[in-house]
């Protein structure tokens, strides 16, 4: 044999090197991926969680009345009778949830309110906030400000992550 095919066995140590450090790149990239795929595997159930506590408060706000007197009134719940004590916003002295009114959940008009109970006043999950705010449209399909609810629900699930949901309420009579 002669010199030049007995050099010719093997890696050199510059070879070497470089392929260890090629696997080291790629293997970085790999966990990379990984690190980052895990840490957000659990959003979407905190996403879904945020919904549901959402999807809660926002049927209960739209299961609440709508009639423009207090229920104290004597013609609270006849259609088209003059309050003598109209509802005001935010909850009468001491009531507890479910409201009898939409107005009630808040304490004043575009102004969040914030809940950390659910109906049952079960605490919300840690982590959780929501808020609810109230607003009265101008006119909303021809219906006058007073008649008309825009409701929307707004729950955080962490940082700058928030679930919102709105829907309308009319007062019908």
């Amino acid at each position: 044999m002669s010199i030049d095919a007995r050099r010719q066995h093997g890696l050199t140590m510059i070879e070497l090197i470089i392929f260890i450090l090629v696997v080291t790149i790629a293997v970085i990239g790999v966990l990379g991926v990984i690190t980052l795929n895990t840490s957000r595997s659990a959003d979407p159930i905190r996403q879904k969680q945020a919904l549901a506590i959402a999807e809660g408060m926002l049927n209960e706000i739209r299961s609440a009345g709508t009639d423009p007197c207090s229920i104290t009134d004597p013609n609270y719940g006849i259609v088209g009778a003059v309050c003598t004590e109209p509802d005001n916003v935010g909850p009468e002295g001491g009531a507890a949830r479910p409201y009898d009114n939409v107005n009630d959940y808040v304490a004043n008009w575009n102004t969040p309110s914030a809940y950390n109970e659910d109906l049952l006043g079960a605490r919300l999950p840690a982590g959780y906030a929501a808020t609810v705010t109230i607003t009265q449209p101008a006119t909303f399909a021809g219906i006058p400000a007073s008649d008309t609810f825009l409701i929307t629900v707004s729950v955080n699930y962490g940082g700058n992550t928030n679930v919102v949901l709105s829907t309308y309420r009319l007062r019908y009579q």
